[in-house]
């Protein structure tokens, strides 16, 4: 188990009190737990690093102020690998043990929705903060998350590619997982509406290396532009296999690209790629600008969409629990009563009671120059 500098474990609680009363007594100094289930190993592992990051950086602001009800906040992170089989270990491990009041995560919508039924048996809330998947919130009523689903994100990357690059003639590569399958189904069919051509689609499985066959059918398919609905490592080895070829056309690449590994991994050769995400450290309005100050005095380091959304969603967890005490049923109560919560993506959270999500979902263009992710406003014109 991996476990951050603000999640030091205690001893073991000596008994398992009944789930819906509180998990420590109310007038106890001990800190209050929150689990979290991520990757922090695998070809995954740099997002599960990102949470910690923004997730320790909201902990050294809410514990510095006296934590939330006289009580520091900490966490406890299981490396789930982002596995479907693990996510289920972890949350078995999470239900039972008494200190857990809320849990964070998985990172793959898949990861998520395999382990949901125990949380939701348990009446522990899975607060599946990056599950996109437009199913994931309709595991039970303990399942809640502040991600916009694909039902959003999708449109909105096919607009992007189309109404705004003014590309026609789209070649697709997706993940080959319920995520994957359920994202191009979406961006697939709002493309279409909007006038853009599929010319080829080319699923691969997440642990694929090889991509050159793939490239070939794509480049014999002749698009004007290639879509990425892919994670990092594998987004990045295929824009290093597509540097290899004559294909010289625009990619974009949907949010989850948004990391600093696809830089790292990716190298000279993700240069000019474009990203419908949904953060930027250049962002003006106040509050992204404290946040983004901070995370550099912390980490020497830009923040990515990844860390300022852990970021936020610890806040939101510190909101609940000043509502509803560490008590999980009440915490999973409290989403219907917490209001505009300050927020570096959204600028304020309030969430939908009937969807389980953030009712404010917005997006802004990014696009790789000089090794960085910045804001694309326009002024440079689709090619590569």
């Amino acid at each position: 188990m991996a476990v951050s500098a603000c999640a030091v474990q205690p001893p073991p609680a000596a008994k398992l009190p009944d789930q819906a009363a509180p998990a420590q007594p109310a007038a106890s100094t001990e800190p209050i737990y929150i689990g979290v289930s991520g990757p922090l190993t695998g070809p995954n592992a740099r997002y599960g690093v990102q949470w910690k990051k923004g997730f320790d950086l909201a902990l050294d602001a809410i514990n510095g102020k006296g934590g939330v009800r006289g009580r520091k906040l900490e966490y406890i992170f299981e490396d789930s690998q982002s596995d479907p089989k693990q996510s289920v270990v972890v949350a078995q491990k999470f239900v039972a043990d008494p200190r857990i009041v809320i849990e964070l995560g998985d990172f793959s919508s898949p990861a998520s929705m395999a382990a949901s039924p125990i949380y939701q048996r348990a009446g522990l809330v899975q607060f599946g903060f990056t599950n996109s998947h437009p199913d994931f919130t309709k595991g039970g009523d303990y399942m809640w998350s502040n991600s916009a689903t694909q039902a959003d994100l999708s449109p909105a990357l096919a607009e992007f590619a189309h109404n705004t690059l003014g590309l026609n003639r789209l070649a697709v590569f997706y993940l080959n997982t319920d995520w994957g399958k359920a994202t191009y189904d979406l961006f697939q069919k709002h493309a279409q509406k909007i006038g853009a051509e599929i010319v080829a689609a080319e699923a691969y499985l997440p642990d694929e290396k090889d991509f050159r066959s793939a490239l070939t059918r794509v480049r014999d398919a002749q698009p004007d532009g290639i879509v990425l609905i892919s994670y990092q490592a594998d987004g990045a080895q295929i824009v290093q296999q597509l540097a290899t070829t004559d294909l010289k056309v625009p990619i974009v690449g949907a949010s989850s690209l948004h990391s600093p590994d696809f830089l790292r991994l990716g190298g000279a050769a993700v240069e000019g790629v474009y990203i419908r995400g949904q953060f930027s450290p250049e962002d003006p309005r106040p509050t992204v600008q404290a946040f983004v100050q901070a995370y550099r005095a912390k980490y020497n380091e830009e923040p990515d969409f990844f860390a300022a959304h852990a970021y936020d969603t610890m806040n939101i967890v510190a909101a609940l629990i000043e509502i509803a005490g560490p008590d999980r049923k009440a915490i999973r109560d409290a989403f219907t009563k917490i209001k505009d919560v300050p927020s570096v993506i959204y600028g304020k959270v309030t969430f939908n009671p009937e969807t389980r999500r953030v009712a404010n979902p917005q997006f802004v263009d990014l696009i790789v120059k000089d090794g960085k992710f910045v804001t694309w406003d326009g002024s440079q014109k689709a090619g590569r």
